[in-house]
């Protein structure tokens, strides 16, 4: 039997204040006063204090990052495009020494996937997939300002391409460093702070009850269900540093096991309807009390302590061309279907028993 040999997240700082070191670490990839940091950054804090404390030096580059959408190829390729155009003005056509992504998963998402695109050649599309990446990526730093999809710790980012949902899962996705200070998700609204948190919630359910678990990600799925548990039952002290560390510890127990089922019909929703990821496997996983009993139990009684509406009937006026894209999208996910059913997955996944699962949200 050969085992996974994957790669983790080499440095981390944690803790209270540690935003404040950013600068401190981009210092020892700068070598020369050339040197020039791409800041990729949710636009959200365009107007708020955070923004104000981006250590951006003279000849740096900041974007403001527009999420409205989950990010799509044709937007990371214009971002590329952007900084390969900005560095040939300002560098002499050097690449950066570092790319930062702050913000949620999805500037995250789109920071690993700028830092890999600077030195593969051609569109993210073409990397869509497991391990197509060729060549290592820039230096790239991920600093989440919400908690729960595990973006800071895993070696995707979750694209929509013109034909799929499917990430550039590559070991030279991973970042180079990650920066997770708790204070930095202070104010989050309640709806997102709750939909995003679900999706570390239910990165355990899947990757616990898979048929790809071992101790290596039982250990780290177990503590952060445990935290989950505390966060979103228990209004436990230091909700914000016990779900960071959820968070990057759902993204761990992944890396050595797999999602399932929840994901995979996510995927599809959101690649047809546009949900973004959090609140998309929300409504997926309440329709899949047949695949995880307890947890989707546990999940509803998240839902009602923080007093959650989550969206019905989301399937219910969908033409037969929608509902087959959503199929056919969710059936292309093998590898987390082969961690629900095993290797004969293909035999048990048919279009009927998808249709009746979207049907039913």
């Amino acid at each position: 039997m050969k085992h996974r040999n994957f790669k983790t997240v080499p440095r981390m700082i944690f803790g209270r204040g540690a935003f404040d070191q950013l600068d401190e670490v981009l210092a020892e990839q700068r070598k020369s006063s050339k040197d020039l940091v791409v800041f990729l950054v949710d636009e959200i804090h365009k107007d708020r204090p955070l923004g104000q404390r981006i250590p951006k030096h003279d000849q740096d580059m900041l974007i403001w990052l527009d999420v409205t959408d989950e990010p799509k190829t044709t937007y990371v390729d214009a971002l590329t495009e952007q900084v390969q155009a900005y560095c040939r003005e300002h560098n002499d056509g050097n690449d950066p020494v570092s790319i930062i992504g702050l913000g949620g998963g999805s500037s995250m998402d789109i920071a690993k996937a700028v830092a890999l695109l600077l030195t593969n050649p051609g569109g993210a599309a073409l990397y869509q997939g497991w391990d197509l990446i060729k060549n290592p990526a820039v230096h790239h730093v991920g600093i989440p300002t919400i908690s729960g999809t595990g973006a800071e710790a895993s070696r995707t980012t979750v694209l929509t391409g013109p034909e799929k949902k499917l990430g550039m899962n590559s070991d030279y996705t991973v970042f180079d460093q990650i920066i997770m200070d708790p204070d930095l998700v202070a104010g989050v609204e309640k709806n997102q702070w709750f939909y995003t948190g679900m999706d570390c919630y239910i990165h355990n359910v899947e990757a616990l009850n898979g048929t790809y678990i071992n101790e290596f990600a039982r250990a780290f799925g177990d503590q952060s269900s445990q935290l989950c548990h505390e966060v979103f039952l228990e209004d436990h002290p230091e909700s914000e540093e016990k779900l960071m560390m959820a968070s990057y510890m759902g993204g761990q127990s992944i890396a050595y096991s797999q999602v399932g089922a929840c994901h995979a019909l996510s995927y599809g929703l959101s690649y047809v309807l546009g949900y973004h990821h959090g609140i998309g496997n929300c409504i997926a996983f309440n329709v899949l009390d047949d695949f995880y009993p307890e947890g989707v139990a546990t999940f509803r009684k998240m839902m009602e302590k923080h007093n959650i509406d989550l969206p019905t009937n989301v399937c219910a006026n969908l033409t037969d061309e929608q509902m087959n894209k959503m199929i056919q999208v969710c059936s292309g996910m093998a590898p987390l279907w082969d961690n629900v059913y095993g290797p004969s997955w293909k035999e048990k996944v048919t279009p009927e028993l998808l249709r009746g699962l979207y049907e039913k949200m």
